[in-house]
């Protein structure tokens, strides 16, 4: 039984409106595709040019952490709010003030003279990012029926690829090329063009006027909480201990502000984030699956580049080049899935394939060493990239394709939140395992780094006493200074703890598959967003059992769908229908 939706939402005056012709989607996707870019970019492209960055604005460790988590924080909380304000209030401006708002942060960070006002830059970036992140795929949802939709959340997923893994190389290179200020600078003529695309081609149904009624308890408390818990997770084991009092004061308080929050949203009369979504087990499942993905997207990606340096003595820019074969396994894999979801319209086994190319990725991953031979390593790169590919942006189609039309903001946002909210969460704890890994690791090798720092001389004492004080050393610059002995022990060190990180992670493939095994098969339909409105449809109004019974005799899973979406008593290949 799925609770029935919000009816006091402005519904679209969207009685005879058609989908956009195949042109005309295209000229408005591409606006929207160069205002994510920009988005996603801002949050990469700065990673390899911060020590610079920090250094000539006279910060400390503490300054670049909070560079980092500033951004991060306003975008991961502002993303379900940006979410609902869409299924309010009109969807073009919304998404226009989110670039202007980016758009003017990221102008801001390039003048920053000090480490205060660049944080506060950042946040201002970050919530013009969140905006981008959540509304995109909202806005295409009202120009694209699902069962064109698909090929287009292909081209996002290659878009977040080439910003997520290619930001930090290009940050690399700007900063090397010119001034770490034109890392800020490079966004603009991007997001600007892509403001003016999106003035003149992209046309969203009208909002009938109404009263707005804004769920600002909500949106407090999933700031604080979320703001708390992510501050936790980011500054654990660096700036204070996992168990301290202040650890459990910022956890304890994130947690009484979301309690607070789920009992403030089920009375809520237009909650950011609903809790009757819940109710549909396309939505709670897309969310179990999105925290798996995102710790496979952003997890993986950030200490692949950190292996890329540390175990192959890489220089930060030549890192990100080496990481080429995971971004273009993601970009072909979800280019040619989505393609192939909107020719057949069924989604289940393309995205069953990706989560157990993701867990097998994964697993071959896990196996690297320092000196595991490149090619092969690629060849692992490509097979993770090409299930995270095919996996990530279909959720947020499956679960549009699904809810009530009116929720289909706070839905997609939902999804991308939860996506953000796991990488964040996979981040952090990824890296305090790599770091109690590590210093068991190196107490193990003490008598080999010491040999080697002696063999080594002045370069090798150096990047001992480094180590013991608990720095990173510069492999790149031991290897060009000759200290290769005692290069290659730290090498052999990160090689297997970076390695190790991957083996944690394949659990949460196997979760992935789990929750996509288990998600109602429900064909695609062929209306948009306000065409379902129009006509008075709740969630998946526009499938019939017809569609579901001849994809049943086509389908490569067959078994698995019949068991999974057949009620009981009921033959297998009836679809399962829920009642709003």
């Amino acid at each position: 039984m799925r609770a029935s939706a919000s009816t006091t939402a402005p519904p679209h005056r969207a009685a005879g409106i058609a989908p956009a012709t195949t042109k005309d989607a295209v000229v408005a996707m591409s606006g929207l595709l160069l205002g994510m870019f920009v988005a996603i970019l801002a949050g990469t492209v700065v990673s390899t040019a911060l020590p610079r960055i920090i250094h000539d604005l006279g910060g400390g460790q503490t300054a670049y952490t909070w560079v980092v988590t500033a951004s991060l924080l306003a975008t991961t909380v502002t993303t379900p709010v940006w979410g609902k304000l869409a299924d309010l209030l009109n969807r073009k401006t919304l998404i226009q003030l989110s670039l202007v708002i980016f758009t003017v942060g990221s102008a801001l960070c390039g003048f920053a003279q000090d480490p205060g006002t660049l944080i506060g830059f950042r946040v201002l970036q970050g919530i013009g990012s969140g905006g981008m992140m959540a509304l995109v795929q909202i806005v295409m949802a009202d120009i694209v029926s699902p069962r064109d939709r698909g090929k287009y959340m292909g081209l996002i997923g290659a878009v977040m690829a080439v910003g997520t893994v290619g930001g930090p190389l290009l940050g690399g290179v700007i900063t090397d090329a010119w001034n770490w200020r034109w890392v800020f600078y490079v966004a603009l003529p991007v997001a600007i063009a892509a403001l003016v695309v999106l003035q003149k081609t992209l046309h969203v149904p009208p909002r009938t006027p109404g009263k707005v009624r804004i769920d600002y308890l909500g949106t407090s408390l999933i700031a604080g909480g979320v703001s708390l818990l992510l501050i936790w997770v980011s500054l654990a084991g660096n700036t204070f201990d996992w168990i301290s009092v202040t650890s459990g004061v910022l956890l304890g308080a994130s947690i009484l502000l979301l309690v607070a929050l789920v009992l403030v949203e089920l009375h809520a009369a237009e909650p950011i984030i609903p809790m009757t979504l819940f109710a549909s087990r396309t939505f709670t499942l897309s969310v179990v699956a999105s925290i798996a993905v995102g710790v496979g997207m952003f997890g993986t990606t950030v200490y692949l580049t950190e292996y890329m340096q540390l175990s192959r003595g890489a220089t930060p820019t030549a890192s990100g080049l080496m990481t080429f074969p995971m971004i273009a396994g993601l970009m072909v894999a979800s280019t040619v899935a989505g393609a192939l979801i909107s020719k057949r319209g069924y989604w289940k086994s393309y995205m069953v394939t990706g989560a157990a190319l993701m867990t097998v990725g994964m697993g071959l991953m896990s196996t690297m060493q320092w000196d595991t031979n490149f090619w092969l390593l690629s060849l692992y790169m490509v097979v993770l990239g090409s299930g995270v590919g095919m996996v990530m942006q279909n959720l947020v189609l499956i679960v549009q394709n699904d809810v009530d039309p009116r929720q289909i903001g706070v839905a997609s946002s939902g999804v991308a939140f939860f996506r953000t909210l796991g990488g964040t969460l996979g981040v952090s704890a990824l890296g305090a395992l790599l770091t109690s890994g590590l210093a068991g690791r190196f107490a193990d090798r003490q008598a080999d780094l010491v040999a080697g720092a002696v063999a080594d001389g002045d370069p090798g004492k150096a990047a001992l006493a480094a180590l013991q004080r608990g720095e990173t050393p510069n492999v790149h610059g031991l290897i060009d200074g000759g200290a290769s002995h005692t290069a290659t022990v730290i090498q052999s060190v990160f090689g297997s703890a970076i390695g190790e990180l991957f083996l944690v992670a394949v659990p949460l493939a196997v979760i992935t598959i789990l929750a996509l095994v288990f998600l109602p098969n429900k064909p695609l339909g062929v209306k948009t967003t306000g065409q379902r409105i129009a006509g008075g449809e709740g969630p998946a109004g526009d499938h019939t059992d017809a569609d579901a019974d001849a994809h049943a005799a086509t389908s490569p899973i067959v078994p698995i769908v019949m068991e999974t979406i057949a009620q009981p008593g009921e033959p297998a290949g009836k679809t399962r229908r829920a009642q709003a």
